[in-house]
């Protein structure tokens, strides 16, 4: 049992939970709570760490499982948590690796790009949104928050682990590759020419959505094929970046489906 927090493998797991740069240098990142742990592929699971508590009353079922965790006294497994009230059991994890191919060449792709979102919530409920609506991927550009951070993590509620995903520095030369792969681009613009729900998404598909404060850059959004607004009331002057996306993406679910 660990019972310091002067422990290396607590100072190791401490860099992983507050710098992405060792993150992306170990390629690695961490979960918490039992769901997200649960949820993790087999493969995909490096250490599992649980507190003394967690242990004692989930020892038999972790044994079942041919489990053999690292047990950290609840004041270390505290310590290195990034949680208000740990659940006690977190889990090192490989982070996950996919090429551009991966999410492009789908069949009829429904795919998001975002540019410069930067709220860890609202990156969580877009990819738990992207895949409840039927979304095939999700490009993002090299500025938008960091989908490894931990409350990132968490807000995903295990889409992390489904939703095929990629960080893209040149979003533009990126959206040309889609354009050429006959999937047709939209962004979602406050002076869209038409209302989301007047376009045809039976082909092909990609969304713009830009950052929660300032919207797509102009350099981003006029590599679109057509702006499409979300009509609206009231004197709100735009939508949550999050609540757009998922407008949008169950527009398609819902053309597709009929």
């Amino acid at each position: 049992m660990i019972t310091s927090t002067s422990n290396q493998k607590v100072k190791e797991l401490l860099q992983l939970q507050k710098k992405s740069k060792s993150r992306n240098q170990e390629g690695l990142f961490i979960a918490e709570g039992s769901r997200m742990v649960g949820e993790t592929p087999k493969e995909a699971l490096v250490k599992l760490y649980v507190s003394e508590t967690y242990y004692k009353k989930h020892k038999e079922e972790l044994h079942k499982a041919d489990i053999q965790p690292e047990v950290l006294t609840d004041t270390v497994f505290a310590y290195v948590s990034d949680t208000k009230t740990p659940q006690g059991i977190l889990g090192v994890i490989r982070q996950m690796n996919y090429k551009l191919e991966d999410i492009i060449e789908r069949e009829n792709p429904h795919i998001l790009v975002l540019d410069n979102i930067q709220d860890p919530g609202n990156m969580g409920t877009i990819f738990r949104t992207a895949e409840t609506a039927g979304a095939t991927g999700i490009l993002m550009s090299g500025d938008c928050v960091d989908l490894y951070n931990p409350k990132t993590i968490r807000s995903t509620m295990g889409a992390i682990y489904r939703m095929p995903f990629l960080y893209q520095d040149n979003l533009p030369e990126t959206i040309g590759i889609l354009k050429k792969s006959g999937i047709h681009v939209y962004a979602a613009h406050l002076e869209g020419k038409n209302t989301y729900d007047q376009e045809n998404y039976l082909q092909g598909t990609a969304f713009l959505i830009g950052n929660e404060g300032n919207g797509l850059r102009p350099e981003v959004a006029k590599c679109a094929d057509i702006w499409v607004r979300i009509p609206m009331s009231g004197q709100a002057e735009s939508l949550n970046a999050a609540m757009a996306a998922g407008i949008l993406m169950f527009e398609v679910s819902r053309q597709r489906r009929q």
